[in-house]
C-alpha cells in the first residue's frame, strides 16, 4: 500500500514532528558515522524551504528508560547544524516545559531537536499519554526512520493516532527500492544471505523462496546448509538445531526451481583470528580442527557470475569475517560484482553497508537500506508498524496512468 509522503501536505508555517534515525554509532563521545544524519538532510532541507517548523525526535543507543549522559545528543545536534549550516536547537528533554518553549519559540524553517526519545521508558512501551504529549507538540507528523519502523513505539506508532502521518523521503525511497524488490523485481532476482546465523535468516530464506530466482548463501550460516548436506565442516559455526530446517529450505528451493547455490571452497583458518594459519580447501576437505572463516576463489568467481546476470539483487549479511583484513575477500568479491553490475543493486543490513562502505563502493550501489532489522523484517514480507501508522496515499486509477 502506498503511503502519502511530505509532499501531499502542507507544512509552511506548521509544527512538524519528524521522526529521524540518528541512532549513529560513538566512540568517546564522538561520532564515528554519519550515515544517517546525512540520510535525513533531504527531508529536513525541503520541509524547512517550504516554511515548516521543524521538530526532530530520534533515540541514540539503549539507555533503558533513564537518562544517560554519554546518549545524549548534543554531539548529534552539532553535527547536523554543520551539515544544514543552520542552528539547530537541542531540547533538555523531550517533552515537559523545555521542549514546549523551544517548540513555541519558532520560527519557520527553524529547526528543534529533542533528547533522546529513550530516556523515557514510555517510548519503547508505546504508553498512550507519553505519545499524546508528543503529539502535542506539534500539527503533522513525518516518519523518516525507516530503521526503526518495525518498532511498535510511540514515536512511530502512537503519535500517528494524533496527528496527520506522512512518509519522510528517506522512509519513501527505502519503501520504493525495497517494495519493488520483493513486488516487480528485474529479472533474474538474484538474493544473496550471509552473517552469522541461520535463525536470523530463516524466515527472510522461507520467503525469499517464492520470490527469487537464484540464492546465494555465504558467511557462517552456510555451514549450517553445508552439514545438512552431510558434509563435515571442522570448528566452523553451526546451529545443530536448525539442520532439519535447512534440509527442507533447500528442498523448497528445488521444488520451485529456485537456484540455491552454497560455496563449493572455503578459506579456512587454525583459529578465527588476525594472524592465524590460513588455506584454501574444497568445500568436502575442511579439516576437523580449522575453522571456516571465507568463501574461497572460485565460489567468489561463481557468484560474480550470477551477479553479473541478474536484473536485481539484494544483499544482506557478509560471506566471512570481514572484520579480519584476510578474511575479507570474500565480501570485497561480492561487493565488487554487485557495483559492476548493471542490475538494480540493493544492500541491506549494518554489517553490509558497513563492508560495502569500507571497500569505498557504496555510491555504486543503487541503494543502501538504513535499516538492518526493519529490512530484514521487510524482505520476510512483514507489515511494518512503523509504515502501517502512515496515513495511505490515494488509490492510482487508470486516469492517472496506473
Amino acid at each position: 500500500m502506498r503511503k502519502q509522503t511530505v509532499r501531499d501536505i502542507e507544512v509552511r508555517g506548521r509544527r512538524v514532528l519528524v521522526r529521524v534515525d540518528f541512532n549513529v554509532p560513538l566512540e568517546d563521545g564522538r561520532i564515528t558515522d554519519d550515515h544517517r544524519i546525512r540520510e535525513a538532510l533531504t527531508t529536513i532541507t525541503y520541509l524547512a524551504e517550504h516554511g515548516a517548523k521543524i521538530i526532530l525526535c530520534s533515540h541514540l543507543g539503549r539507555p533503558k528508560g533513564r537518562v544517560d549522559a554519554a546518549l545524549r545528543l548534543d554531539q548529534v545536534a552539532e553535527r547536523l547544524a554543520a551539515l544544514l549550516g543552520r542552528p539547530v536547537r537541542k531540547t533538555a528533554d523531550v517533552v515537559g516545559t523545555d521542549a514546549a518553549a523551544a517548540v513555541g519559540a519558532m520560527k519557520p524553517g527553524e529547526v528543534v531537536l529533542l533528547e533522546n526519545l529513550r530516556f523515557h521508558a514510555e517510548e519503547e512501551a508505546n504508553d498512550p499519554q507519553f505519545a499524546r504529549r508528543l503529539a502535542a507538540l506539534a500539527d503533522v507528523y513525518v516518519n523518516d526512520a525507516f530503521g526503526s519502523a518495525h518498532r511498535a513505539h510511540a514515536s512511530t506508532v502512537g503519535v500517528a493516532d494524533h496527528l496527520p502521518a506522512v512518509a519522510g523521503f528517506l522512509m519513501e525511497k527505502e519503501l520504493t527500492y525495497l517494495g519493488a524488490m520483493l513486488e516487480r523485481p528485474t529479472r533474474p532476482f538474484v538474493a544473496i544471505l550471509g552473517g552469522k546465523k541461520v535463525s536470523d535468516k530463516i524466515p527472510v530464506i522461507r520467503h525469499l523462496v517464492t520470490k527469487a530466482d537464484t540464492l546465494l548463501l555465504g558467511g557462517a550460516m552456510s555451514y549450517t546448509f553445508l552439514q545438512a548436506q552431510g558434509l563435515g565442516i571442522g570448528k566452523s559455526l553451526v546451529e545443530p538445531e536448525m539442520i532439519d530446517l535447512a534440509r527442507e529450505l533447500m528442498e523448497e528451493a528445488r521444488r520451485r526451481e529456485v537456484g540455491f547455490e552454497l560455496p563449493t571452497d572455503i578459506v579456512v583458518a587454525r583459529a578465527p583470528e588476525a594472524g592465524a594459519p590460513r588455506r584454501v580447501v574444497p568445500v568436502d576437505g575442511i579439516p576437523a580442527d580449522w575453522f571456516g572463516v571465507d568463501i574461497g576463489p572460485r565460489t567468489r568467481d561463481r557468484f560474480a557470475a550470477i551477479i553479473r546476470e541478474a536484473g536485481t539483487v539484494v544483499w544482506n549479511g557478509p560471506m566471512g569475517i570481514f572484520e579480519i583484513e584476510a578474511f575479507a575477500g570474500g565480501t570485497r568479491a561480492v561487493a565488487q560484482a554487485m557495483a559492476d553490475a548493471h542490475a538494480v543493486t540493493i544492500v541491506g543490513g549494518g554489517d553490509t553497508a558497513s563492508a560495502v562502505d569500507e571497500a569505498g563502493l557504496g555510491e555504486r550501489m543503487t541503494h543502501i537500506s538504513t535499516g538492518g532489522g526493519a529490512s530484514l523484517e521487510f524482505m520476510e514480507g512483514k507489515v511494518l508498524p512503523g509504515v502501517a501508522a502512515l496515513d495511505d496515499a490515494a488509490p492510482v486509477g487508470p486516469e492517472d496512468g496506473g
